[in-house]
């Protein structure tokens, strides 16, 4: 019987390997060791030769995959301030988070 060495979920490291057909995209384990691979690589070594150049950013947007790690908290908001962020629908609490963060950085020092 093959055994293959793998970290699993329970912390077991020696999985019987499937019968299965392999699949057509690489796993997590082999993607990540290429891309800590390919991060580890000065960038002059790295070959972009078949990646065609990107001249037209009018539609790029900075920023646009960052996700900022969320918070579960509580807070008392005055009633009529928290209607007027309510009065659009949904998506309050983040037109809050919006207006929370313009305060900030106008008050940065």
């Amino acid at each position: 019987m093959e055994y293959e060495q793998r970290p699993s979920a329970t912390g077991s490291t020696r999985r019987r390997l499937s019968k299965r057909p392999t699949r057509a995209w690489p796993d997590a384990y082999e993607e990540r060791a290429a891309l800590e691979a390919v991060a580890s690589m000065p960038d002059s070594e790295i070959d972009t030769s078949d990646m065609p150049e990107v001249t037209d950013w009018s539609g790029a947007v900075r920023g646009g995959l960052y996700r900022p790690v969320k918070r579960l908290t509580s807070l008392r908001l005055d009633a009529d301030l928290l209607e007027w962020f309510k009065r659009d629908g949904e998506g309050y609490q983040t037109r809050i988070n919006a207006a929370l963060r313009d305060y900030v950085q106008r008050h940065q020092g």
